[in-house]
């Protein structure tokens, strides 16, 4: 399916890889009853999700209900979601159909999921498992058939931790879990959405649209954005408003921004991230073990010269053990130190990075890489220690050494 295609049915700007994947996830998703999980913080857009998944579904031409649960008062909930008998409680003069009665057929989006009572969770959890309900006051078993698709901007597993959230509930929603970035993670999609705003303003208000300054642009893309796409559209709203000049530079951007702190490196190295493709953190580190493989590569191919030119086989061997001790005390980080910098990882201590706020916490030394090679070339021989040495650059005796300093079966 056509991503592009089902941008424009539902109005999606932006091109983000992780939108991108949360999309396709969601179109892969919809022709089943699975229950979705949809995650990500406030003004994301994670209203456009569950609307993908009904519309894409054979659920399509029955109704489709969105309720925000945490607009609704506690002591209401289980009417509004499930119904009342008459008569049931001071107020409750007529009986009255839930949500997930009227739904039945069709598709239930749950907003703000987490801020349900834990004992109206008990009762959705028994909705999801076998489609029965108890209208409040009522003793008769109802039925529903509804495919339910929940939202939150909460860490729901902190949440169960602290007993806010059932986590026989959170397992039963988790289905299929979809998570919508952020906006400040989208890089080049806030200067769309901008411009987009601001023409959809311009033509609300009649009046020309407003643009930015190199400068003002360069604000956008490293500003945190707490409130995601919700603040800023409501900021590109303000501007189109008041501002009687129609070109913004980054002094008139920043009284709309009042916590703007300055070029944030967490936004730049994203960006640089995605123009080379490292979809993870991870994908560093293998950049950094890459890089010590091809220092290990030219500590053998110097120990090969060296035999060449001839010398006791077993003095180089034992010269080629000590080098490769002396490279790992070099290089080997401080235990506690988590890996370096995504953007600069071989950073001396003149160039220190500030003011990150994520910091890689896996941690690799040159003495697992080196376990990993030798591992590698035992398996490669078939568990011949000659040749696995040979193969390494080492003497037999230094193996044998190696093998029992890292317990290597």
């Amino acid at each position: 399916m056509d991503l592009q295609k089902v941008k424009q049915r539902f109005g999606i700007i932006g091109n983000y890889i992780g939108l991108n994947r949360a999309m396709e996830h969601a179109i892969m998703v919809a022709p089943t009853d699975l229950s979705v999980l949809i995650t990500g913080e406030s003004g994301t857009g994670k209203e456009f999700f569950p609307k993908i998944i009904h519309q894409y579904s054979a659920r399509k031409h029955g109704p489709y209900i969105a309720v925000n649960c945490g607009a609704i008062p506690e002591g209401t909930i289980d009417s509004e979601l499930f119904g009342h008998e008459k008569g049931s409680f001071t107020g409750a003069t007529d009986t009255r159909r839930g949500y997930f009665d009227v739904a039945n057929g069709g598709t239930i989006f749950l907003d703000e999921v987490a801020d349900l009572p834990l004992f109206t969770q008990v009762r959705l959890l028994r909705v999801l498992e076998t489609g029965e309900f108890l209208k409040v006051g009522s003793s008769k078993v109802e039925k529903t058939n509804v495919r339910v698709i929940a939202a939150t901007n909460v860490d729901i597993p902190k949440a169960i931790m602290e007993g806010k959230f059932r986590e026989d509930l959170y397992y039963r929603l988790n289905t299929v879990p979809i998570h919508i970035p952020s906006l400040r993670d989208r890089g080049d999609d806030i200067l769309l959405l901008f411009r987009k705003f601001a023409s959809d303003f311009a033509e609300k208000y009649r009046m020309p649209p407003i643009t930015l300054t190199d400068e003002a642009r360069n604000i956008l893309l490293t500003y945190n954005w707490p409130g995601n796409i919700r603040q800023l559209k409501n900021i590109t709203e303000q501007m189109s408003v008041i501002e009687q000049d129609r070109l913004i530079g980054a002094d008139k951007l920043k009284q709309y921004l009042p916590d703007y702190q300055g070029e944030k490196l967490p936004a730049l190295v994203h960006h640089i991230i995605d123009q080379k493709t490292f979809n993870s953190e991870r994908e560093i580190l293998y950049k950094i073990l890459f890089d010590l493989k091809n220092d290990m590569n030219d500590m053998k191919k110097l120990v090969l010269d060296l035999m060449q030119k001839g010398g006791d086989r077993e003095r180089i061997s034992e010269q080629n053990a000590r080098y490769i001790q002396r490279l790992y005390d070099e290089v080997k980080p401080e235990e506690e130190s988590p890996v370096a910098s995504p953007v600069e990882y071989r950073r001396g201590p003149q160039d220190p990075i500030e003011d990150t706020e994520e910091i890689v916490e896996e941690s690799l030394s040159l003495a697992d890489k080196e376990k990993e090679l030798i591992s590698k070339a035992l398996e490669k021989h078939h568990g011949k220690r000659k040749h696995a040495a040979k193969e390494l650059g080492i003497s037999e005796r230094t193996l044998y050494r190696k093998i029992k300093e890292y317990d290597i079966h």
